[in-house]
């Protein structure tokens, strides 16, 4: 399975000296790639990210020589590239840290703190049933409405102010 992933990667290599080259289509393609194979973290994304194609300043790219810049960018880019497919190559494909995983956790756990013992456990009863789903989804309601009238209130206020699903909401921004 990691071949496919090393044959996308060469191909975004050979991608950078293509003429008629869009560096910024290319990097953002490549993000996507490098995401999906090693995780939003992963420091290869970070790299890619910080590398820019073109000067921000006219008056820097007349005086410094514009070629150079832009093929020192993309030499840049294709070792970043470069490093991704010899981690493959060497280490396999990484065991991703699945964090809308663990933001789902997060919410579960604190939606499930709003429950007493007794409610907690009608809770488990309810989701084992072999009831339809919309059985289920009247049983659960009736729980969560036992819970009083501003349990969700608190519960919705609890997952939005959670560090772990802040953290995931600003990252989407």
């Amino acid at each position: 399975m990691v071949n496919k992933e090393i044959k996308l990667l060469e191909s975004q290599i050979e991608k950078l000296a293509s003429p008629g080259f869009d560096f910024d289509a290319w990097k953002e393609y490549s993000l996507i790639i490098l995401t999906r194979i090693f995780g939003k973290h992963d420091s290869k994304i970070k790299q890619l990210k910080n590398i820019e194609f073109e000067f921000n300043s006219w008056s820097l790219r007349d005086a410094s020589g514009n070629e150079s810049y832009e093929e020192g960018s993309k030499k840049l880019a294709k070792e970043v590239m470069q490093a991704a497919i010899d981690e493959l190559k060497i280490y396999g494909l990484p065991d991703i840290d699945n964090n809308a995983g663990q933001e789902a956790n997060e919410i579960l756990t604190i939606i499930l703190d709003e429950f007493k013992g007794s409610q907690l456990k009608e809770f488990h009863k309810i989701i084992k049933s072999k009831n339809s789903l919309t059985e289920k989804k009247r049983r659960v309601k009736e729980l969560i409405e036992e819970l009083g009238d501003f349990a969700s209130i608190d519960i919705i206020s609890n997952i939005l102010t959670s560090p772990k699903v802040s953290s995931f909401i600003i990252e989407k921004k």
